[in-house]
């Protein structure tokens, strides 16, 4: 048997069901704050259409959506870019380093850890320096020719860092920002075979720039 639906029935269903959703939107409606220039539900939540679009309250405008909570969410192609899309917050200062070397013959005599007075006169430069910027740590790395044992060297870099860090302290420089390190000879600054030789007077000058302690500051400006 054939079922046969009359087409009166079907107008007045969709009739009701449109008259509903009227009602619920106008029940809706009657509870929207000012400040909100769109339709929103007894939750809060935007009223959507079957299509995804937001329902209008009849006080919308370009400048309300804007202070809507739900106006980038329903209308961002109408709204102003920097209203959905913020700029995003600048970054701080990044921390910046300079590096300062500050060669034996200056800071120590051959085979030596004791400050002497032009290297004295150095480290109170990279003071005044530490002072240009907000200051979180100096790294001190001690250095030595080839002449001596490694095991000797060793020690003799970590002395030299030692003797930076104490003149720096006594300058006002928090001990705790000072970090020490001691490479021995394992770092040179002469190319091999550039100083080449047994231990001489001539050699020992060659050797000089390996003599070294490298200083950096690192902090933000």
């Amino acid at each position: 048997m054939k079922r046969i639906v009359r087409t009166s029935t079907i107008v007045a269903a969709f009739a009701a069901a449109t008259l509903g959703f009227g009602a619920s939107l106008a029940q809706a409606q009657t509870s929207i704050p000012l400040d909100r220039v769109y339709v929103i539900d007894a939750r809060g939540d935007v009223v959507m259409s079957g299509a995804g679009l937001c329902w209008r309250t009849g006080f919308w405008t370009p400048a309300g959506a804007a202070n809507d909570p739900a106006g980038c969410k329903c209308d961002k192609d109408l709204l102003p870019k920097e209203v959905c899309e913020p700029p995003m917050a600048k970054a701080g200062p990044k921390p910046s380093g300079d590096k300062v070397t500050v060669a034996a013959d200056a800071l120590f005599d051959f085979n030596k850890s004791s400050l002497r007075p032009a290297g004295k006169a150095k480290l109170d430069e990279v003071v005044a320096m530490s002072k240009q910027i907000k200051l979180e740590v100096i790294i001190a790395v001690g250095h030595t020719d080839r002449i001596g044992s490694d095991a000797y060297n060793q020690k003799l870099s970590e002395r030299r860092a030692a003797s930076v860090k104490s003149y720096l302290v006594s300058k006002g420089v928090e001990a705790n920002r000072v970090y020490t390190e001691g490479k021995g000879e394992k770092q040179p600054v002469t190319q091999p075979g550039q100083c080449a030789g047994p231990k001489s007077p001539k050699v020992i000058a060659c050797l000089q720039p390996d003599r070294r302690v490298d200083i950096e500051l690192i902090g933000t400006k």
